[in-house]
């Protein structure tokens, strides 16, 4: 595994470095983002869910999620209530969703091979719902203009979402026993094996060390809120889910991944400032490091 993980971190510097060295820009990003949530990502999740049985008690895992993703938007409604309006919608959005496709996808492979990846894609199904949910219409409520959202809007945003679309059509199709013809299977095979080393230069292009003197201190309290109460959480749900180890290293992990793209492109088509962004962005390297650090040191358990 160390070896592998090596790779991982090798390619994800690489994506820095192309950064520093102005051959790729962050603007880039955008495009290897659409093509990894719109193609390479579906396509994984197509040969993954074709090659492996779904157990029934998977289907707890985003049931746990979204429980997850409520009490945590209700916890920290509690928690930054006396923060300004803004910033408080800044830290719900960011509370409310992981980066799995994009992050954890690379390294659970890395580790635990395509039936990691099944475990891992049931939790983002969760997530996905959380993101276009929870974290949406609160982004929504706490911005400058207000709430504005019907009912409608969510539906479309959730219907809209291919990755999700595609969970939901493979889970079915799986637990149907429907096998989708040998050709298909084949084509997105050959489409899904771009997925990682797009998703691990992509990181690297985000990659910013530079931390702002005034976004330490929220972002202190947002990183004390996340990890504490996901730790607290998911040791808990470790210890006492009476699943197999890979179900329970899901929850475990899943919990302190990351916070998901969405807030950025949530932010801008909500108004927030222009410091708001900045501070999200920021948020999202540190949990991305944090990240790094915390699967490199598990993996040297399993």
């Amino acid at each position: 595994m160390n070896e592998e993980f090596l790779y991982i971190v090798i390619i994800i510097a690489l994506g820095y470095i192309l950064k520093r060295i102005h051959i790729l820009q962050e603007k880039d990003g955008e495009v290897i983002a659409k093509l990894i949530f719109k193609l390479t990502l579906p396509a994984l999740v197509l040969v993954t869910f074709d090659s492996v049985e779904i157990q029934t008690n998977l289907i707890l895992i985003p049931v746990i999620v979204v429980i997850y993703g409520i009490f945590t938007s209700i916890l920290g409604l509690l928690i930054f209530k006396n923060e300004e309006r803004e910033l408080k919608g800044t830290f719900l959005m960011m509370s409310s969703g992981f980066s799995v496709g994009l992050f954890a996808f690379p390294l659970v492979f890395a580790l635990w091979g395509i039936d990691g990846l099944t475990y891992f894609s049931m939790f983002d199904v969760g997530t996905s719902l959380l993101v276009f949910g929870i974290a949406y219409i609160l982004g929504s409520y706490f911005s400058k203009e207000g709430l504005s959202l019907k009912p409608i809007e969510i539906v479309k945003r959730l219907v809209q979402s291919i990755p999700l679309m595609t969970y939901l059509v493979a889970t079915i199709l799986n637990l149907s026993h429907i096998k989708l013809p040998p050709m298909v299977i084949d084509v997105a095979s050959t489409i899904s094996a771009a997925n990682i080393p797009l998703s691990l230069l992509l990181l690297g292009l985000y990659l910013n060390f530079k931390v702002e003197k005034q976004f330490v201190k929220p972002m202190l309290k947002f990183l004390s809120f996340r990890y504490g109460i996901g730790l607290t959480v998911g040791i808990t749900l470790f210890m006492i889910l009476p699943y197999d180890d890979m179900f329970r290293y899901t929850i475990l992990i899943g919990l302190i991944l990351p916070v998901a793209s969405s807030p950025i492109p949530f932010a801008i088509e909500f108004k927030y400032s222009n410091e708001s962004i900045r501070l999200i962005a920021t948020v999202t390297n540190i949990t991305i490091l944090v990240g790094l650090v915390v699967l490199a040191v598990i993996g040297n358990f399993i």
